[in-house]
């Protein structure tokens, strides 16, 4: 009976050896957490550069809304490896934004957008996104066979076509009717060729992982608390060329994008907007396995899940509890008042 289980720790060993961990960043103290009302925030940390060519890509970390969000961002960005980071805002170049943005009672959402042909395009299905002041893990999986899937918690809410999913199909095809016109053209004798926002005090509990974006709005410092002494990967050598990988098929000489395949990422990070402050982020995972990424996500949101859940029980029991006493003393208080001449006068009439 003993040899079975060895084969099977042998099993996770191996697969364990063979997954590809590009960046992995767990906050033991509880995790990064916006601290001001009405700003925008910024933070990045760098990782080694890496192709997603050829490879599942996925994405994965955990938010919790403990303020319960009416209106902000709890999404992350992968940038390239050349992103700016004491400048990131808005207007930085990403490669793929995900993750939940809610305001008011319209958009509850999980946003899903690639960085394609210098263009950002989101999924045209909705996905709703978790509302509660629970943490959520959310993974986004992109394979190198253009499917996709979005999960929560662990469980699939959606999947489907990269091609399909993004409206890239009509680009896809304008490309193609480029490329056959480009060859019979140019078939004399060319050829083709592949184209290829201030962070709790600065001064204070700061990692040189991640960096704080000097950002301000309105004279407001936007704060992130980070817990102090936590280790991570270090910053890793810049490559100043990036793009999208493109190749063509010199069998049929049409061009073909990889929707999936991104070169030199470098850097992830939180550029958002939130009216509330409150927000927990951790647990943040890059990786080309997707086992190892369900078994991270078991390890750190699933051991924690329960007891958070136990906790929230009891603390609603307490404040009931305590609603009820504050009641009974003021129902208490009422009773020790003397009656008014109105009230005695009727229970008078009432004998």
């Amino acid at each position: 009976m003993a040899l079975p289980r060895v084969c099977l720790w042998a099993v996770w060993v191996l697969r364990v050896a063979l997954a590809t961990v590009y960046f992995q960043e767990e906050f033991i103290d509880g995790g990064l957490q916006t601290t001001q009302n009405g700003l925008f925030y910024a933070i990045s940390a760098r990782f080694k550069p890496f192709s997603s060519k050829g490879k599942t890509l996925i994405i994965q970390y955990t938010v919790k809304h403990e303020q319960l969000m009416d209106c902000g961002g709890g999404y992350v960005k992968v940038f390239p490896a050349n992103v700016d980071q004491k400048n990131l805002n808005g207007k930085s170049q990403y490669y793929i934004m995900f993750g939940p943005d809610i305001c008011g009672f319209d958009i509850k959402k999980v946003h899903v957008i690639l960085h394609f042909k210098n263009q950002y395009h989101s999924n045209k299905k909705s996905i709703r996104c978790k509302v509660d002041g629970f943490t959520h893990l959310y993974t986004l999986v992109l394979r190198p066979d253009l499917t996709y899937e979005v999960k929560i918690d662990g469980q699939g809410i959606e999947s489907g076509s990269i091609e399909y999913d993004w409206n890239l199909t009509s680009l896809k095809k304008m490309e193609t009717s480029s490329a056959e016109s480009k060859f019979w053209d140019q078939a004399e004798g060319d050829i083709f060729q592949d184209q290829e926002k201030h962070f709790l005090d600065a001064s204070a509990n700061k990692s040189s992982d991640w960096n704080m974006t000097e950002l301000d709005r309105e004279g407001q410092a936007s704060m992130l608390q980070k817990p102090p002494n936590q280790g991570g990967l270090k910053p890793e050598g810049i490559d100043k060329h990036i793009w999208l990988h493109r190749k063509m098929k010199n069998t049929n000489y049409l061009t073909e994008y990889d929707l999936s395949e991104f070169e030199n990422i470098g850097a992830i990070g939180l550029e958002l907007w939130q009216v509330r402050s409150g927000t927990i982020f951790d647990n943040f995972l890059i990786t080309d396995d997707e086992e190892y990424a369900e078994n991270f996500g078991r390890a750190t949101w699933g051991e924690t899940k329960g007891p958070e859940r136990e906790m929230h029980a009891i603390q609603a029991k307490e404040e009931i509890k305590k609603a009820r006493e504050e009641d009974e003393q003021l129902l208490r208080g009422k009773s020790d008042r003397p009656e008014s001449n109105f009230r005695r006068f009727h229970r008078r009439g009432e004998l």
